[in-house]
């Protein structure tokens, strides 16, 4: 189900599902008070819901709704991907949203859900991202990364050379990282997954380095560890 106020939006999202072969748009909704009836009778298994909405916005409606289908939130505005993220959604699209963008979303839909990935076709991930800092664009190698913290509006990406501070938030870099590499274990951490070395209940580490695991956290990371 497609949820935007903009026809443009839900036009594009229609056409990227009509592009992979196991997804069907069985519904779109112009707001968040006319998706909500219509979720008591459609049989919806993935939300594309939108943040900036006329009388209720994406975000209230997540906060205030119960047994929701899995969400992907779109939206325009890059500010809101921390409190998304808090909501325990799929992921975040940041408009204008390209269909390797969305290819990925509907990616870590199907690694995060019972459902076995039958998606055939194929978008090769990228192996590095540009970040920059002072002016200049920095390549970084996702297999050099250890781990990235938050600073606010800013954050540090460590890699086993050297550290970046770069001015993004984490809910951002977040979407830019392959998932099946990283995973965010607290509000103001995510880590390399191969980097791991130990964990305890409360904390990860990478070498001597101790990462605390937030609370609404713990079960995610103990699911991969034991795996």
């Amino acid at each position: 189900m497609i949820v935007d106020d903009e026809q443009p939006a839900i036009e594009l999202l229609e056409k990227y599902v009509s592009m992979l072969p196991n997804l069907e748009v069985v519904a779109t909704s112009y707001s968040a008070i006319e998706a909500s009836e219509i979720l008591k009778k459609e049989s919806v298994d993935l939300l594309f819901l939108d943040i900036q909405m006329p009388l209720l916005t994406g975000l209230d409606f997540l906060k205030n709704s119960k047994n929701l289908p899995k969400v992907i939130l779109t939206t325009a505005y890059r500010e809101y991907a921390i409190e998304g993220y808090d909501l325990d959604i799929v992921d975040y699209l940041l408009k204008p949203i390209s269909f390797e963008r969305f290819f990925k979303a509907v990616q870590r839909y199907y690694q995060n859900s019972d459902r076995k990935n039958i998606i055939s076709e194929s978008v090769p991930e990228r192996n590095h991202i540009y970040v920059n800092v002072n002016k200049k664009n920095h390549k970084v190698n996702f297999d050099s990364i250890l781990y990235i913290e938050s600073l606010k509006d800013y954050i540090r990406i460590h890699t086993s050379t050297k550290s970046l501070v770069v001015r993004m938030n984490i809910g951002s870099i977040l979407q830019e990282l392959p998932g099946s590499q990283f995973v965010r274990v607290h509000r103001s951490y995510i880590v390399s997954k191969n980097k791991i070395t130990a964990y305890t209940s409360t904390d990860i580490e990478i070498g001597t380095i101790e990462i605390p695991i937030g609370q609404t956290y713990k079960e995610i990371v103990e699911d991969l560890c034991r795996s």
